[in-house]
């Protein structure tokens, strides 16, 4: 079965240039998978920091969040989630 399995990754059996093509796609991303990988931990050592500094990671999301949108789009999120908690009874009424 290992043979089987070398002989598809082996670009020259393949069909020359195209499976070497195919291989550099491969590879690219492959390493741009680790790069997310590394970048992910790094941003969620970076919430834990600003967490144990005494910000509140989940206020540093939304704000993430909010800075990655259109202004028109943050005005209309935040002119519906107040409309909706105005229908909810505001922000003390909870239903249990």
């Amino acid at each position: 079965m290992a043979q089987s399995s070398a002989r598809i990754h082996t670009p020259a059996k393949t069909g020359g240039i195209a499976a070497e093509r195919l291989e550099h796609f491969v590879a690219q991303i492959e390493r741009l998978e680790e790069e997310r990988a590394e970048l992910g931990q790094d941003v969620r050592d970076l919430y834990l920091e600003a967490e144990n500094q005494g910000f509140d990671p989940k206020i540093i999301r939304q704000i993430v969040k909010l800075r990655g949108m259109d202004p028109c789009e943050v005005e209309a999120h935040e002119a519906l989630l107040h409309l909706t908690m105005q229908a909810l009874g505001g922000c003390g009424n909870r239903v249990q």
